[in-house]
């Protein structure tokens, strides 16, 4: 087809003839022993059918000696819904194949030089042969834009490869919603054991995703909700116990937190279960509770800085918490509550994975500069972001840097824009191939200054002794670096040392590459919220989002990332749900019919960034990018539990669920 319409046209013309199989849809379902084995043979575990990958199992000291010395047990198991990415921009890709055999992609990847690995094993073609450019800013990703299943690159290379001729690839919505990843539903169990003084003792968690039809990250993302969920509390005895299930759903992959989310909405309601059932207020449970300096974080690594507290003493001020329990007047038929939830994140992928990256940062002849990086801009201002981080190690003003992203043409390897790593990893990459640029720079300074580089720096792109240095300079360019060498001159620009090195043969050019460590971001969410008895509708009255991201490097961009993710999270906890009818077929697939919250919902969102600094990251930051969607919906949920008394084990808190609960 040459035209859209004469594609259109063409798909009218196809029939297909479906042989009904049998089918299991749940993941508890799909567990039993007259389940239909989905894949045979395909990596299942002998210890269930129907299971991709490993079993992630997190062991730490003895969990029933802990529950032994714990004087209270809460357990409770909760369902939790399959959401959707919904970003602006549904998956797309354009393909062209040239007369060498090369292949170059333009693609909405969050993944370049991964997608290009997986494409080159795909097609049996080598990966120098292939070229993937994700555009300047991609209309969003959220998590679906990782790797390739359900993605429009592998269907649109195929058909290029064959016809001989570029081909595009658009998904509509609909197309979008039923064919690309989703949030996994997930089933998740937590006992919690303390002490009558509010001392944790023991947690033995369990979770069953439901990874659909095909396993994306489904063995990947019940170990992250797994780890993360044990990392909150300081807790002597733990045990999680964690995997996936094929089903046949649509397939479950990446989504904003990665598995997280699940793990704190079935936590952080036990958590204020616990507080209940002990007397104590949950915001002191949590302060007495939360991991501190020193101890086990991501098991087994220990937490290296955390302002949680900080987090939680500003959180709980700006929503007023001392409010708590004093809201309502007797017969009052509109319910107001609070509710509060913590959690931390990653800040790249290690050690879920492989996670190291490099940079490139190369001096041009009129002194600019240009960064190299790999990873994509999702609209999550990464461009901007690295180009701070460069311009600050270089001593230049911003606009003197340009930045090249998203091309493995033309940038080093990294794994992509994920985990809350763009700004920590590859921001540390860049850091360093500026360092390393710099480096170079006043040692080539050196030699002119009569000095040990070390004894120079470069302030708004000009090369001065770190003391007074005697003499004036007349001119500009080799004049003046000769008066410098004489004497005579104070100082000189990058642009003139630039050029004089260029003249002889030589340019500066830094490389950075890096293997991250992991630094913990945490987050405290605080939630308002009134319920409306005779209509079960839940209005959120305010959200309060503190977070500690280490050195905030660009403090807009987390603040929009903060209120970002507590729009999402209000979806999660209250409105958004993709459902299936017996026979399997997805019920949602527009905005039609999906309750994606409005400008309508949103409530008044107060960020608080708390300042920290983390040793391992650039200029001390942490990741900020998920941590915003792991918590506003467990703080939802303990808000409704808290104005209405009764508990949802299963979301979202829609009106229908919540009227047919005040009305049972």
């Amino acid at each position: 087809a040459t035209s859209e319409a004469i594609a259109a046209q063409a798909l009218k013309l196809i029939k297909v003839e479906y042989e009904i199989l049998p089918a299991v849809f749940d993941a508890l379902d799909a567990l039993k022993p007259e389940a239909p084995e989905l894949h045979p043979g395909k990596g299942c575990t002998p210890e269930g059918r129907n299971i991709p990958g490993e079993i992630v199992r997190i062991p730490f000291n003895d969990v029933e000696k802990g529950f032994a010395e714990s004087d209270v047990i809460i357990e409770e198991t909760f369902d939790l819904p399959v959401v959707k990415q919904v970003q602006m921009e549904t998956q797309a890709a354009v393909v062209q194949v040239e007369g060498n055999g090369n292949v170059t992609v333009w693609s909405t990847t969050q993944t370049p030089h991964p997608s290009r690995a997986i494409l080159a094993k795909i097609f049996d073609i080598p990966a120098g042969k292939i070229r993937v450019l994700a555009p300047p800013y991609v209309g969003g990703g959220f998590g679906v834009r990782i790797g390739l299943s359900g993605k429009a690159e592998p269907i649109a290379m195929a058909l290029a490869l064959q016809a001989r001729r570029p081909v595009k690839l658009v998904y509509t919505r609909e197309e979008d919603f039923i064919a690309s990843d989703t949030r996994h539903a997930a089933y998740v169990t937590i006992k919690l054991g303390a002490k009558k003084d509010g001392t944790f003792q023991a947690l033995d968690m369990k979770s069953v995703f439901n990874t659909g039809a095909y396993c994306t990250f489904g063995a990947e993302c019940p170990g992250v909700c797994g780890a993360m969920t044990l990392a909150i509390y300081r807790i002597p005895h733990q045990h999680y116990y964690g995997h996936s299930v094929y089903t046949n759903r649509t397939s479950a992959g990446a989504m904003r937190g990665f598995g997280n989310p699940q793990g704190n909405l079935a936590m952080e309601q036990v958590v204020d279960m616990m507080a209940e059932k002990l007397g104590i207020n949950p915001l002191e449970l949590r302060l007495k509770n939360i991991m501190q300096v020193g101890d086990p974080w991501c098991l087994p690594y220990p937490c290296g800085t955390t302002e949680l507290a900080e987090c939680i003493r500003q959180g709980a001020e700006r929503i007023g918490w001392d409010r708590l329990g004093t809201l309502n007047e007797p017969g009052a038929t509109k319910l107001r509550g609070l509710g509060m939830a913590v959690g931390t994140h990653v800040s790249n992928a290690w050690p879920f994975c492989v996670d190291y990256d490099n940079a490139y940062v190369t001096i041009e002849p009129d002194g600019s500069a240009q960064v190299a990086s790999g990873v994509p801009d999702m609209g999550t201002g990464t461009s901007t972001s690295l180009v701070q981080i460069a311009a600050e190690a270089l001593g230049m003003n911003m606009d003197q840097v340009g930045l090249t992203y998203g091309d493995t043409l033309s940038t080093p390897f990294d794994i992509g824009g994920h985990a809350s790593r763009t700004c920590y990893a590859a921001g540390t990459a860049v850091k360093a191939a500026a360092d390393d640029a710099r480096k170079q720079i006043l040692e080539y300074a050196a030699g002119f200054f009569n000095v040990a580089p070390e004894h120079l720096e470069i302030k708004n792109g000009v090369i001065v002794p770190k003391t007074a240095h005697l003499g004036t300079c007349s001119g500009s360019g080799l004049c003046q670096l000769e008066e410098i060498k004489d004497g005579k001159g104070n100082s000189v620009t990058m642009e003139e040392l630039a050029y004089h090195a260029h003249v002889r043969n030589k340019q500066f050019i830094g490389v950075g590459r890096i293997v991250p460590e992991n630094a913990p971001p945490w987050h405290a969410s605080f939630a308002e919220v009134e319920v409306d008895t005779r209509t079960g509708q839940v209005r959120v009255i305010q959200m309060v989002g503190a977070h500690d991201v280490g050195q905030a490097i660009n403090p807009m961009i987390v603040e929009g990332q903060i209120e970002g993710g507590t729009v999402q999270g209000i979806g999660y906890a209250l409105s958004e749900e993709i459902t299936y009818t017996e026979k399997g077929r997805q019920q949602q697939s527009s905005m039609h019919n999906y309750m994606l919250p409005t400008a309508e919902d949103t409530p008044e969102i107060h960020s608080i960034i708390v300042t920290s600094s983390d040793p391992t990251g650039p200029y001390g930051a942490k990741g900020a990018g998920e941590c915003s969607l792991v918590c506003p919906a467990s703080a939802l949920a303990n808000a409704v539990a808290n104005a209405t008394g009764y508990r949802f084990i299963k979301t979202p808190m829609t009106p229908e669920r919540v009227f047919k609960a005040l009305n049972s």
